[in-house]
Order: structure tokens, then C-alpha cells, then sequence
């Protein structure tokens, strides 16, 4: 076990960061002990960091006793081996309450997921993060997305609350991005808060940020084929553009296109990717929906084409 502040930890990773889908199972309830063993798999396959209970993981579907297992049975299978980071969502009571459960359950920090349904003004924001934050002594990640976008000085604002670590971007405006790293770089020098690449498949956006120094990214890839998601994660990394564009145009971008083809994919079709590896997590709980076949065939036929560009990879040998 470690005791080393998440921040330092997530600063110095060596490999996909890991959002695992919730497993369920013929009945509907959660599987443990499958979602264990996709969690184990995960870790063992190269993850820097296990985010529990998030996006990916269907926060919106579990119930309080739910969640708290989940990040207990995640924290049980990582044994300290990398950091696990628990969603945290909804009004600032409720985010306060998954939050307190995280922090029984084990969990190293928190994603704070945006309010549920209101549109708030900068300063409610401000409010709503600098309350969860403060609740426990979880370091915490908040998520800028759909009614959560921050202007720069918000994000400076957010960078000086005790225990707000970072902010992982789902937007995807880099003229923003770029804003908010020089405003927090110019009010805050020295100040090393971190920021995520929090797009769906981020990996496809992973040269843009790079470009603008944010190297930090969510892999849902990651989820159901570690062996392309690690390849693409050490090219990006090591600078070798040739089998970034090689992973890019033969798999990344088919992929985003298969994704976009219905709603709720980037959850659904995630599940349906492991489900393809060979571990049945279950289906998505309503109000998502299951991918059709045909596109659940599209994607097989896309990992594979993946794992044989691997093999054409010129980085293969010296990975």
C-alpha cells in the first residue's frame, strides 16, 4: 500500500488511465466478482490509475450501497498498486454523501461529475466544488462538461480550494484550454494542477492536447482492448507520431464513427467490447440502451483490425 498523495501519483504515470465499466448480472444486479476480475485484468494489463463508478462505470445507474461496493471491491483488487478515483455527482448533498462513501470505501480521490440537470452561474459552481471538496479529505478532480464549463478565472479560483487537484476537460475547446493553463500558469506559478483529456475516446484527440501540453487522458479503449489502448498510450508518449497515425486512421477514427452511430455508445459499446473479450459484464441499465448487432460485429471486426496494425507497428519490438 502507499500512502503518496494522488496528485503525485497521477503525476508520475506509466500507462493508460483505466475507467472500467460496472458489471451486472442475468438478473440485473451487480456482478462483484466479475467486476473484480475485469478490474484485476485491467491493472495487471498495464493501468496507471483505476477510476471507479464513473462515466464509463454507469454512475447515474447505481445506488448509494452499490457505489460503495464498487469502490471497495476496486480498492480490494488494486492493493495499493496504483490509485483508485471514485465518481462523485448530482446536487452538492448528494455528491457530499458518494463522496463520504468513497472515502469509507478506500478510494484515493474523487471525479466530480457536474450538477444534475441545473445550469449554474461561475460563482454556484465555485460554491458547489469548493463544498464537495471540503467535505472530505479525498483529493478531488473536477470534470468540466456540459453544464460545467469554467472560464479561466473560475479555474484559477478552483486551483486555490484546499484539495482540488486538477480539471479533466469533456468539452473540447483547446482555445479554452489553452486559456485556463496559461491564466492558472500566470496566477498560480509554480502551482502543479493537473488536467485530463476527457474526451470520448480521448485518443483521438491525444496529438491536439499533447500540443498544448495536457499528456493526462481517460482511455475507454482501454476498457476492452488494453493491448491497442497501451501501444497507442507509449507512442503518444514517446513521441512516435508514425504509429499514433497508423492507430489513428485505422482504428481510432472507424471507432469514433461507430460510436457516433447511437446514442449512449460511448457506455454501451464499451460494455459490448468486453463483453467481445470474453468477460460478461452484462448490459447497460436503462435509460441506455444496447448497441445493435450489427454494430456490435462492427466493432469486433475493428479490434481486430487494431491488434493488426500492432503487429505492423515498427514500435512492436522496442515497446
Amino acid at each position: 500500500m502507499t500512502t503518496a498523495p494522488l496528485a503525485a501519483r497521477l503525476t508520475r504515470v506509466d500507462g493508460p488511465l483505466f475507467f472500467p465499466v460496472t458489471a451486472y448480472g442475468p438478473d440485473g444486479g451487480l456482478d462483484l466478482d466479475v467486476f473484480r476480475a475485469h478490474v484485476r485484468q485491467g491493472v495487471e494489463a498495464g493501468a496507471a490509475a483505476v477510476f471507479a463508478c464513473c462515466g464509463t462505470g454507469e454512475f447515474h445507474a447505481l445506488t448509494p450501497d452499490e457505489f460503495g461496493a464498487c469502490v471497495a471491491a476496486a480498492v480490494e483488487e488494486t492493493a495499493g498498486r496504483v490509485p483508485v478515483v471514485a465518481g462523485a455527482g448530482y446536487g452538492t448533498a448528494l455528491a457530499v454523501q458518494y463522496a463520504e462513501l468513497a472515502e469509507r470505501a478506500g478510494a484515493d480521490g474523487l471525479l466530480a461529475m457536474p450538477p444534475y440537470l441545473v445550469v449554474a452561474d461561475q460563482e454556484g459552481l465555485l460554491r458547489h466544488y469548493t463544498a464537495l471538496a471540503a467535505a472530505t479529505s479525498l483529493e478531488t478532480i473536477v470534470y468540466q462538461r456540459d453544464n460545467a464549463v469554467f472560464t479561466p478565472e473560475t479555474v484559477v479560483a478552483l486551483s486555490r480550494v484546499d484539495g482540488i487537484i486538477g480539471l479533466k476537460d469533456g468539452v473540447g475547446d483547446l482555445d479554452l484550454m489553452q486559456r485556463i493553463l496559461s491564466a492558472v500558469r500566470t496566477a498560480e506559478p509554480g502551482r502543479d494542477f493537473l488536467y485530463f483529456n476527457g474526451l470520448p475516446t480521448a485518443e483521438l484527440t491525444g496529438l491536439a492536447y499533447r500540443g498544448i501540453g495536457v499528456t493526462l487522458y481517460s482511455s475507454a479503449v482501454f476498457a476492452f482492448a488494453p493491448d491497442i489502448a497501451l501501444a497507442f498510450y507509449r507512442a503518444l508518449a514517446t513521441g512516435d507520431d508514425t504509429t499514433v497515425n497508423r492507430l489513428l486512421d485505422g482504428f481510432y477514427v472507424p471507432l469514433v464513427e461507430l460510436r457516433n452511430q447511437g446514442r449512449g455508445y460511448a457506455v454501451s459499446l464499451v460494455k459490448a467490447g468486453v463483453r467481445l473479450g470474453g468477460l460478461d459484464v452484462g448490459e447497460v441499465r436503462p435509460p441506455l440502451g444496447e448497441p445493435l448487432p450489427d454494430h456490435v460485429k462492427a466493432l469486433s471486426t475493428l479490434v481486430e483490425r487494431g491488434r493488426a496494425l500492432l503487429e505492423e507497428s515498427p514500435a512492436k519490438d522496442g515497446a
